[in-house]
């Protein structure tokens, strides 16, 4: 006879704060609260992305990266008062790339909103795990495509 584990499993959040999805972005997605930081802005604005949740956020440039990238990983540099500066890297056809910016948020009437954000062109470190999740450096993985 097989036994029924009635555990129920949880799924970390897709902006890997490694925390349950439930927990972290899903209330944000799902209008039941409101982030309350710059940096729970940025969480749920990607995986808003990752999901292609074109009602959270702005709508037709989510849509256009839902049809076109599968992203991959969110990695938070730094969080302090209006800033966010972050590393998302996505692969797009066959190619691996990064956005690497520095967002800033205003907050109006207890609400957080994204402003504006500085780009950076950076290059995606050869000697990094590679954001594919394969366990392989990058340069030895899908660097060498």
């Amino acid at each position: 006879m097989v036994k029924c584990d009635k555990k129920v499993k949880k799924m970390l959040c897709y902006c890997h704060s490694k925390e349950d999805f439930s927990q972290c972005c899903e209330p944000f997605l799902k209008d039941q609260k409101k982030p309350q930081s710059p940096l729970e802005l940025m969480r749920s604005r990607y995986s808003a992305y990752v999901l292609g949740d074109a009602d959270y956020g702005d709508r037709e440039l989510i849509q256009e990266y839902a049809k076109n990238v599968t992203w991959l990983q969110l990695e938070i540099i730094e969080a302090f008062d209006t800033c966010v500066e972050f590393k998302a890297y996505y692969k797009e056809n066959a190619t691996i790339a990064m956005q690497h910016e520095k967002s800033f948020f205003v907050c109006e009437e207890g609400v957080w909103y994204y402003k504006e954000g500085t780009l950076y062109n950076t290059k995606i470190e050869r000697n990094i795990p590679c954001p594919c999740g394969s366990g392989k450096k990058y340069k030895k993985c899908c660097a060498k495509t």
